[in-house]
């Protein structure tokens, strides 16, 4: 699961969009999910309860994965670390000030790139127009 902001866009109403995704090799992309406020790591805890697991389970990800973040504070907040030791996830260690190591980056620009190109007028086409290239990117992408 991969988290990022997504800052708004100067026709789009109030909001940003947060993506909340999961990938798993070459099993595609995951759900995006929009959070109307500012994230913090309380919020970003329960965006993991609700959807790390289930996730998993639903991308068919064998025993052993390992989850990714990177040094976000909220990510790395004392409750946060605290949380995903006690549910017992194996997490990639991240090297402090390194964001060009994310593999990541690349799928965003190809979403940044596909949704530029439709040119959504509120925050409700952006969201939809998110949802639907990111569904709409294929596997192999997820491969770097």
């Amino acid at each position: 699961m991969i988290t990022r902001t997504v800052s708004k866009n100067p026709r789009t109403t109030q909001g940003d969009l947060v993506n909340d995704l999961q990938r798993a090799g070459t099993k595609g992309p995951g759900r995006l999910i929009r959070v109307k406020e500012r994230m913090n790591g309380a919020m970003y805890r329960e965006i993991l309860s609700d959807n790390l697991l289930p996730s998993a389970r639903a991308l068919k990800m064998k025993r052993g994965w390992v989850f990714q973040h990177d040094n976000d504070p909220k990510h790395t907040t004392r409750a946060t670390k605290e949380w995903l030791r006690k549910k017992h996830f194996k997490v990639l260690e991240w090297p402090s000030q390194s964001p060009d190591l994310n593999p990541i980056e690349n799928l965003w620009r190809e979403l940044k790139v596909r949704v530029a190109q439709q040119q959504p007028q509120n925050i409700t086409a952006l969201e939809d127009i998110c949802m639907e290239e990111w569904a709409k990117i294929p596997a192999t992408k997820n491969n770097f």
